[in-house]
């Protein structure tokens, strides 16, 4: 396990988020360290989706604060924080399925006051190549220049993983990585997010219904259950916890 630092890269303080009547996220509180790679479970419906929508300022927070880099990102707006360091993906899959593979890669890419045109041009500053080795790392090279949507689930997956890479982060969170993807490309998943951890220092928080994905990757482990904190820990501590198994089996 890597040694975790002293201060946290990624820190919720009290986050909450109403939606009228319901509370969905409840006073969570969480630190993600640099380097980590924390996974965030729960129940269906339980919040961990919202609580990303929440870090990545999709979706306003109703009380709490977060903190990024110790730059508080409460209320900035989703392209500020992006711009500090954080990339996201999707439960449900966003790529461009008409463009393709490399075509994806570029307008992922973050360039200040410019153009869609410009940002697609092949003659950019190391924006083709910076695209090209991200598609040999994420082993789709024999898809470079097929359209997104003629590729598997698990193909879009990692596609969507490169998209987040492109403006190369620090901290990465994956919203169910794994999830419709057959077991050969979770392995290829896994790897790359190993990879990327270990070599290049980026840190992960992982939503994941997979709980040998949680095991295999993660050091820590937060569990939601109708919008509060239930438990925290490492994987194994966690699923040996009586109010999570509860939690997700019944009593």
């Amino acid at each position: 396990m890597t040694a975790i630092a002293t201060e946290p890269l990624l820190e919720g303080r009290s986050v909450t988020k109403r939606f009228g009547g319901l509370i969905a996220v409840n006073d969570v509180d969480f630190v993600v360290y640099p380097r980590e790679i924390v996974g965030l479970i729960g129940p269906n419906g339980s919040g961990k989706t919202t609580l990303f929508d929440c870090l990545s300022r999709v979706q306003p927070i109703d009380g709490g604060r977060v903190f990024f880099k110790g730059v508080e990102i409460t209320r900035l707006k989703p392209h500020r924080v992006a711009h500090l360091g954080m990339a996201r993906t999707f439960q449900v899959i966003r790529v461009y399925r008409k463009l393709t593979v490399l075509e994806n890669l570029l307008v992922s890419r973050q360039w200040r006051g410019e153009s869609l045109w410009n940002q697609l041009r092949p003659s950019h500053p190391d924006t083709e190549g910076q695209a090209r080795r991200l598609i040999e790392f994420l082993t789709l090279e024999h898809l470079t220049d097929s359209p997104a949507g003629t590729l598997s689930g698990g193909q879009r997956r990692l596609l969507e993983l490169g998209m987040a890479l492109m403006p190369d982060p620090d901290l990465i969170l994956l919203d169910e990585a794994a999830s419709g993807v057959n077991p050969t490309l979770v392995e290829t998943i896994k790897d790359r997010i190993r990879a990327l951890n270990t070599e290049q220092g980026k840190a992960f928080l992982v939503v994941e219904h997979d709980m040998r994905f949680i095991a295999d990757m993660c050091s820590r482990v937060y569990v939601l259950n109708y919008g509060e904190k239930l438990a925290e820990g490492t994987p194994q501590e966690v699923m040996a916890n009586e109010a999570v198994i509860e939690a997700y089996f019944g009593a």
